[in-house]
């Protein structure tokens, strides 16, 4: 009789974690503090010399995702006609040049507009956990002021308000 306990014990323990007929399986994307400060490990350590920027997704679901950015280098004052931006910084310090008007803009493709600087923008310093949601539309840059900036970045689709 213990033993057909057992068994049914196991088939319900099975039951409960499997999805319910016609549902799907939990659709959840997770990366553990374990597994976010494993891969900002990884990605420094497979930067070239000279190499100013990495990127890795995170978590995704279809064509949004959650990707660590790693900043050695700043890159270009940049736009987002389409997409807001959230950001958290995860590692090092820098600065966020926000808003104002992009000067020189060129456009990179339909997602990215960059230009040469950012004119009458707000200057922001940046440490870890600080939490940054530009709006679509809206210049940024990132600056460098430790030997890394790590963010921690997702691209909201949908315009501006």
């Amino acid at each position: 009789m213990s033993r057909l306990r057992a068994m049914l014990g196991l088939a319900i323990v099975a039951l409960a974690a499997a999805p319910a007929a016609g549902r799907p399986a939990d659709p959840t994307g997770f990366a553990s503090a374990a597994d976010v400060r494993a891969a900002v490990a990884a990605m420094a350590k497979a930067m070239k010399p000279g190499q100013g920027f990495a990127w890795q997704s995170l978590v995704r679901d279809g064509a949004r995702v959650a990707a660590l950015e790693y900043w050695k280098a700043p890159g270009r004052p940049a736009v987002h006609p389409d997409q807001a931006e959230y950001v958290v910084v995860i590692a090092g310090a820098g600065t966020l040049v926000s808003g104002g008007t992009l000067d020189a803009p060129a456009v990179v493709n339909p997602d990215l507009t960059e230009g040469d600087r950012i004119v009458g923008g707000t200057t922001r310093p940046l440490a870890p956990g600080d939490v940054v949601l530009i709006p679509a539309g809206v210049p940024h840059w990132f600056g460098i002021t430790a030997d890394r900036l790590v963010l921690l970045g997702t691209k909201l689709p949908g315009g501006r308000d």
